[in-house]
């Protein structure tokens, strides 16, 4: 009898069904992982609403994925069966566009991407290109380290590639998915940190994942807020909110920077005169390479960084990810495995 695996598919756009696949075995430098569990994010919406162009169907959303090498196929070496490893949005470069020749691979142009491009987490098993692994810390489990795949990854790369010095002011505006992360990276680089959400309800948990200060929007300009501490040295934008986002680059100091990492297709409206004056600045930052995944896991490792995140067996994968796209999760789902 051949032997089977479950999987959440999407068989159209807006459709997730559970359903059993043949067993699959890797091709040539690709490894098989037993997938122990699975983030859901966001910007599974891209496959599961038909968002991405060009996307095939049917197709296995998830891009957080951590689990265990059971397969290793022709021509991979450096990794070894039962190896812990991990999968995030980056599944591979094509190694000929510009990007890649001058050693961009995140910013590859054909950039293989993790349940858009192929296959993804939202299974017992995935296939996977070797290049894509991510060594999981001994000391950090499954479920933890799914969401730091490309929630943390982001979140930690944004921060230490922003040329900020310890003892620097770095306003995370939300408390979400990305910034309930970004609060607790910043504080553990040694930045004075200062959490920006909406209620004043949000206060105590800013400051129990490290924020020093705390700043109620609804209450408050958090412009002046901002200035009132001396000008945000680096603003990191976590929430999808580009109303929100763009009256910021009032509050950031003489060469400040706008980090915007919380994804929208809105347009944001900014003011020229406030990145002349004062030489401010935005940029924007995407999920990383393996190796970047590897430096958050164990950062957060070190560090005793966590993801806040629900339990979700694989089988109400859909019902999560419509509670997600509610914004009803807190902070992170996390698919799990009946046999794990």
């Amino acid at each position: 009898m051949q032997k089977t695996y479950k999987a959440i598919e999407v068989t159209k756009p807006g459709q997730l069904n559970l359903v059993e696949r043949a067993m699959l075995e890797p091709g040539f430098g690709q490894v098989r992982i037993c997938v122990e569990a699975a983030g859901i994010c966001h910007s599974d919406a891209l496959v599961v609403e038909g968002q991405w162009p060009g996307i095939t169907y049917p197709r296995v959303p998830g891009h957080e994925i951590a689990g265990r090498i059971e397969v290793l196929g022709e021509g991979v070496t450096g990794w070894a069966v039962g190896d812990r490893v991990g999968v995030g949005w980056f599944a591979g470069e094509c190694r000929h566009c510009e990007p890649c020749r001058r050693g961009d691979f995140v910013n590859c142009i054909n950039l293989k991407v993790s349940g858009i491009t192929s296959d993804g987490g939202y299974a017992e098993i995935v296939i996977v290109e070797a290049r894509a692994l991510a060594l999981i810390p001994k000391n950090l489990d499954a479920v933890d380290a799914a969401p730091l795949l490309c929630a943390g990854v982001t979140t930690f790369n944004a921060l230490r590639n922003a040329g900020l010095r310890p003892g620097d002011l770095v306003a995370i505006q939300g408390i979400g998915g990305l910034g309930h992360l970004g609060v607790q990276f910043a504080r553990r680089m040694g930045f004075r940190t200062v959490a920006i959400a909406r209620g004043k309800e949000k206060e105590t948990l800013a400051r129990q994942l490290g924020a020093h200060e705390y700043i109620d929007s609804s209450g408050q300009d958090p412009v002046q807020a901002l200035l009132a501490l001396g000008g945000a040295n680096a603003i990191l934008a976590t929430a999808a909110s580009t109303k929100s986002m763009g009256p910021l680059l009032g509050g950031l100091s003489t060469r400040g920077k706008l980090i915007v990492v919380g994804a929208s297709n809105e347009t944001m409206e900014i003011n020229p005169l406030q990145l002349l004056m004062g030489s401010r600045s935005i940029r924007g930052e995407i999920v990383g390479t393996p190796i970047d995944e590897e430096d958050a896991m164990t950062f957060s490792a070190l560090q005793s960084i966590r993801p806040m995140i629900e339990k979700i067996p694989l089988k109400q994968a859909p019902e999560a990810y419509a509670r997600m796209m509610r914004n009803e999760a807190r902070f992170r789902m996390v698919l799990t495995f009946e046999s794990k």
